[in-house]
């Protein structure tokens, strides 16, 4: 069939003693010495999962009214996420409720961890949270750091199911937890929660190596579900890849689940690559179906340029034009907040019909 998965990459299962020295890996700390046998009791378990299969979503129930296929046994940990979505959907639309921001600091550096010390990304982050709270506008914050810091927080990658068939990467993601890999405590499902909930969105950035820190990019990759996700994994039987492809190939609408969003970016650096990453930002978030909250919205600058790395908080303290166009670009996104949820602000080109969906 010349739209049959195309197979020969994965490599073949870890056998016994490969699985052993992985999950003890671990629990080289000899405080785990006196649980020794209970740990071999856990890994047989563990062993057992990996190799028969079967156990990615151990706990399920069936799918129910609204699915296409009500029958199909669907993860209950997914479908707790999908409901607290609905939830949050619904609330950000409901005219009467407090205008939200999401506020995004991207840095991988806070004192709780090996640097030591909170990051200028963090003091940024707190600014435009004054600010917005100024303005009378509810703020959650996304702390992307707490991935170095705090136990057994992960974001796990994107395994880009989309790139086999859009119907195939759903919304929200169902790619985790994979509890037969150990692939568990996936914060994203918190996270989709908090971008939803949001009627707009700052991204607050350093730059590391001309790139969006790991931390920042492992969210933006989990987020592609978001712009054309499938949101009803039954209709696909979980992840038959031959029958999403079926799907797309008969029409598919490609929904952008995100959209109408306000959005806000500061980007700041210390010698180069501020302005790539800010266009690549704002390129990743109009292709979404974010709106721009206007040029004081989107804020590259270099705190300290060429300066040393140890007096670099100094520099900030000192950078007090930096700080104002934080403050800016945070009242930019409470106007455009304000101007989206009363009607006065809407996509020019949101009622086109593209001749390239994707």
């Amino acid at each position: 069939m010349p739209n049959s998965p195309r197979k020969g990459q994965a490599p073949a299962k870890l056998d016994r003693n490969e699985f052993h020295e992985e999950f003890q890996k671990s629990f080289v700390d000899p405080a785990f010495i006196p649980v020794k046998q209970a740990l071999a009791d856990i890994e047989a378990i563990a062993w057992k999962n990996y190799h028969e299969g079967g156990h990615k979503a151990p706990l399920t129930e069936k799918a129910g009214a609204g699915f296409a296929d009500p029958d199909y046994d669907l993860s209950i940990e997914w479908k707790e996420t999908r409901n607290r979505l609905q939830l949050a959907e619904a609330k950000q639309k409901n005219p009467n409720t407090r205008s939200r921001v999401l506020l995004i600091c991207s840095s991988s550096r806070n004192d709780g961890s090996c640097a030591s010390e909170i990051s200028k990304t963090w003091r940024l982050t707190l600014l435009a949270k004054e600010e917005l709270i100024k303005a009378n506008v509810g703020v959650d914050l996304l702390d992307l750091s707490l991935l170095t810091s705090s136990y057994d927080k992960h974001i796990h990658p994107c395994k880009a199911c989309v790139s086999t068939a859009m119907p195939l990467c759903h919304w929200p993601c169902s790619c985790y937890p994979n509890h037969a890999l150990r692939q568990t405590n996936d914060w994203m499902a918190e996270i989709y929660e908090k971008w939803v909930a949001a009627h707009g969105v700052i991204i607050l950035t350093p730059v590391y190596w001309y790139q969006t820190p790991g931390v920042l990019k492992l969210m933006i990759d989990r987020l592609v579900c978001a712009d054309g996700g499938n949101p009803d994994p039954t209709r696909t039987q979980g992840k038959d890849a031959e029958k999403a492809k079926e799907i797309e190939l008969a029409g598919w609408d490609y929904p952008k689940h995100l959209a109408g969003r306000a959005y806000g970016l500061v980007v700041h650096g210390d010698v180069a690559g501020i302005e790539g990453v800010r266009r690549g930002l704002s390129d990743w978030l109009d292709w979404m179906g974010l709106i721009d909250a206007g040029n004081s919205s989107q804020l590259d600058r270099y705190i300290g340029y060429y300066e040393s790395y140890a007096e670099s908080h100094q520099v900030l303290d000192r950078d007090h034009a930096i700080q104002q166009e934080v403050c800016n670009v945070a009242n930019a996104v409470a106007n455009a907040v304000t101007q989206i949820r009363s009607g006065n602000l809407q996509q020019p080109d949101a009622n086109l019909k593209h001749p390239r969906p994707k």
